[in-house]
């Protein structure tokens, strides 16, 4: 295949570095001839296309970075388009991390009242974006970045688009296990399963060569070695992680110590305002003409192994690279694979991934410690998808009665008010 096409809508984040560098370090598995960041911006789009030519350059990779506001004409001839959306921006995630905390529940932006917040507010403009995109080039793949992930992509998948989902938490854990066991990352493969930002490491394979389809099972080996380590990084009791016997993502916190969580988050404030901090610094770094890498700092702003994750799903989806499928965890219809969950719902498994699309792989029955908790997330992103596609104010009161985080009716009423009046302007039907 000639040089790629690929437009980043969303391209003036400060995050962008990080894929522009992993675009530059892994230029053989995916030959991109222009890059496109696309963003409204204009100040911000115009660093960052600064620096990604610079870290272009200094690797010697010889794409055009072109930036623009115009969706239309960003995303014209694109092969794939990856989206990476903030709805009001750091403001209004900070809002989405507090106003729940009066109430007494978690503020995040993905999950809870916050995160149905956000996918309110992002769900339209994802459409109408993806709309411009089939237009331009009906054949271009989505990818999807932006959270809630998995009720975005369902909205994708459910306006008939050629959309995948993508989230960090897999390869995250992939590097960590190997890192533990002294490994390449490509000998480690996860039995992961469940939904965006609630899922499960239930094992972990020791393969005897990449691509290999045995191994040994190493998950009991890494809990027994590392499990203090394991579990301090997701902020767990070591005892929790060790009764389980799998290793849950970090974002089950908000579940199995909501409590805990929640007078935390009061003590230290909104990530928001400490990502917007971050932000301000590295926005400083990008001006200098000298800078041609990703800075260190930008480590701290998350996300890490984004851009690794995002060119292997890219190439095989593009058959960039060998015409043998490639097994990645993506965010994919389910048509099946978890039996207890319709299939329409987007779920978070691996999958065999090339240029005839994304299939994912079948799955061993799902313990009911964790089905049930899947069950119930899944039916709350069906409600908070119709709300996010026809509003109401019952609609959204009926997504929040059904979260297992809210779940009562004078919370689920508090929180709706709440919600509404924070995010008047984002929402056309309020």
């Amino acid at each position: 295949m000639s040089a790629l096409k690929l437009a980043i809508v969303g391209g003036g984040s400060t995050y962008t570095p990080e894929l522009i560098d992993g675009f530059a370090r892994l230029r053989d598995t995916l030959p991109i001839g222009e890059l496109v960041l696309i963003d409204p911006a204009a100040e911000r789009l115009e660093l960052i296309g600064g620096l990604a030519r610079r870290i272009f350059a200094k690797q010697g990779h010889p794409a055009v970075v072109t930036t623009t506001a115009d969706v239309a004409a960003g995303v014209d001839g694109a092969h794939a388009v990856l989206l990476q959306l903030r709805v009001g921006g750091q403001a209004a995630r900070n809002e989405d991390e507090t106003w729940p905390l009066e109430c007494g529940c978690v503020g995040q932006e993905t999950t809870g009242a916050g995160g149905l917040a956000k996918a309110l507010r992002t769900v339209p403009v994802v459409l109408d974006i993806a709309e411009t995109v089939r237009r331009a080039n009906p054949d271009a793949w989505i990818v999807d970045f932006t959270n809630p992930v998995g009720i975005v992509t369902r909205a994708l998948q459910e306006a008939g688009h050629r959309a995948v989902g993508l989230c960090n938490v897999a390869i995250g854990f992939q590097r960590k296990f190997a890192a533990h066991l002294g490994v390449a990352p490509e000998l480690v493969r996860l039995d992961h399963v469940g939904l965006n930002h609630l899922t499960w490491e239930r094992g972990v394979t020791l393969l005897d060569a990449p691509g290999a389809a045995d191994g040994r099972e190493v998950l009991p080996e890494l809990l027994a070695s590392h499990g203090k380590e394991i579990a301090d990084d997701l902020h767990l009791p070591q005892a929790v992680v060790q009764r389980l016997g799998v290793v849950p993502s970090y974002y089950l916190r908000y579940y199995y110590q909501h409590d805990e969580v929640v007078e935390e988050l009061k003590a230290q404030g909104s990530r928001a305002a400490q990502v917007a901090e971050i932000e301000r610094q590295l926005l400083e770094m990008y001006a200098d003409p000298a800078l041609d890498t990703k800075p260190e700092l930008l480590g701290e702003r998350g996300g890490a192994f984004y851009s690794e994750a995002a060119v292997q799903l890219i190439a095989a989806l593009l058959g960039t690279g060998t015409s043998v499928p490639s097994v990645q965890v993506v965010n994919t219809r389910n048509d099946g694979v978890l039996p207890f969950l319709p299939d329409d719902a987007v779920i978070e498994v691996p999958a065999e991934v090339d240029a005839a699309g994304v299939r994912p792989l079948p799955q061993r029955a799902v313990e009911p410690l964790y089905a049930g908790l899947v069950a119930a997330v899944t039916a709350y992103e069906h409600l908070a998808l119709d709300a996010a596609l026809r509003g109401g104010r019952d609609r959204v009161y009926d997504a929040l009665l059904a979260h297992p985080l809210v779940g009562r009716f004078d919370l689920a009423d508090r929180l709706t008010d709440r919600l509404l009046a924070h995010n008047r302007e984002h929402l056309a039907w309020a």
